[in-house]
């Protein structure tokens, strides 16, 4: 496929970027590491735990900026905030998706108050239990998961906005509804792509989405758009979670995927940005440079999705690149999420964070220091996925911690209410 105009200028300003020397000294200091670049932790990774420089002035671009572009749903945009506007907490709580344990949830469990008293503004569904290492988390059946599903939707408070309902469903190893839990089989990217029938991975698609939308499901974190620079790369390559090593492929088959998730009304992710395919490690597990292996075609499929109004949320990689910015991983840049993703690709939708549990930010960043940095770097809404380690009460903490940077001048109440906005904007295409 021949480059867009967009990622054409793009290539540009990255190329020039290329020739600048940063130093990795701050964020080395910062995570602990020295030299190293990878830290092992957690338990490793298994195919059923996968979901994942530039100054901050962004002077080394000196390309224009495109006028921002629309998300896929150019309505959605021109809605009506939801009036009156709620209070700062419960503004905060919207920003939050997150992980819990249970098969079925009453008016006692926390997560049900979460939604109901804190305006939590969604969850993240899983089938494993990563810290027991327990095949039994949300799901056990269709009909167990579709209650479930519903008495979270029926905690939002009266007026309240409705619940984001989000889940892992790429297909092939990464799907949280399989054919162990009575769901119809899903082929993976790999399969998808080697066949390269755009028309059969909608077909497929579409047969997916129907399934998330029976069960009340209304956020899908996929598709993958993450080329397979690496096949060996143990957390996308090794899982066939990437289309292909083509950013043309990986383009129209994402593309094709999108389009098969919306006739079911489902919203789907971009991940894992600005690119995933070339790293060597696993972000679940420590921090990943990617600094050598990293270049600006991983940028491709991003740009060229946004380009054509199809993104609906875009969620970040916790990789490091030192080409892109000197200190902080993608998740946390400033430079990545607002320089480039916002500023050179002109992306004006919901941004999504990774797991900020996992252990290339937990272990790197303390808590309150890494919801700071991620807010100011551009992104919308904080995945807490209670999988890493489970942590009881982390929504009222993070409202807390995040309430407590806008009171001391971290962040802004601006700042809260352009997330709010887009959540909200996003809200209104969900079925």
């Amino acid at each position: 496929m021949a480059q867009d105009d967009g990622y054409a200028r793009l290539a540009q300003g990255m190329a020039k970027m290329a020739d600048h020397r940063w130093t990795r000294r701050r964020f080395l200091r910062a995570s602990g590491l020295g030299a190293v670049a990878f830290l092992a932790g957690c338990a490793a990774a298994t195919v059923r735990r996968p979901g994942p420089s530039v100054p901050p002035s962004a002077t080394a671009f000196t390309t224009p900026s495109p006028t921002p572009s629309p998300t896929s749903s150019p309505t959605a945009q021109s809605s009506p905030s939801p009036s009156p506007k709620p209070d700062l907490r419960t503004r905060i709580g919207q920003m939050l998706l997150v992980g819990f344990r249970g098969l079925t949830v009453d008016d006692q469990s926390l997560i049900v108050q979460d939604i109901r008293d804190r305006g939590l503004g969604g969850v993240v569904l899983f089938d494993f239990d990563t810290p027991t290492n327990s095949p039994v988390r949300n799901v056990q059946s269709p009909a167990q998961l579709k209650a479930l599903v519903a008495a979270l939707k029926s905690a939002v408070a009266a007026g309240g906005s409705p619940l984001l309902v989000s889940i892992d469903e790429e297909g092939g190893r990464v799907a949280r509804l399989d054919e162990r839990h009575g769901f119809p089989a899903t082929e993976s990217a790999a399969a998808l792509g080697a066949r390269n029938d755009p028309a059969y991975t909608r077909q497929r698609s579409a047969v997916m989405g129907a399934t998330l939308a029976s069960m009340g499901i209304n956020l899908n974190l996929a598709p993958v758009v993450d080329l397979n620079v690496n096949p060996t790369n143990p957390i996308i390559g090794a899982l066939d979670r990437s289309f292909s090593a083509d950013p043309a492929i990986v383009t129209a088959q994402a593309l094709a995927f999108i389009a098969g998730q919306h006739e079911s009304r489902i919203q789907t992710a971009l991940k894992h940005f600005p690119g995933h395919g070339s790293s060597t490690g696993d972000t679940h597990l420590g921090v990943v440079d990617v600094t050598s292996t990293w270049t600006d075609v991983e940028l491709q499929p991003f740009a060229s999705i946004v380009a054509q109004r199809k993104a609906d949320t875009i969620l970040t990689a916790h990789v490091f690149n030192a080409n892109l910015d000197p200190d902080y991983p993608a998740t946390l840049s400033r430079a990545t999420v607002t320089g480039i993703l916002r500023g050179r690709l002109g992306y004006d939708g919901v941004v999504i964070s990774d797991d900020l549990q996992m252990g290339a930010i937990r272990k790197a960043f303390g808590y309150p220091e890494a919801v700071a940095l991620a807010i100011d770097a551009g992104v919308d809404i904080l995945t807490i996925a209670n999988q890493q380690v489970v942590e009881e009460g982390i929504v009222a903490r993070t409202i807390e911690i995040i309430a407590g940077h806008v009171g001391s001048g971290r962040l802004t109440e601006e700042r809260i209410d352009e997330s709010w906005a887009r959540i909200q904007a996003l809200k209104a295409r969900v079925g």
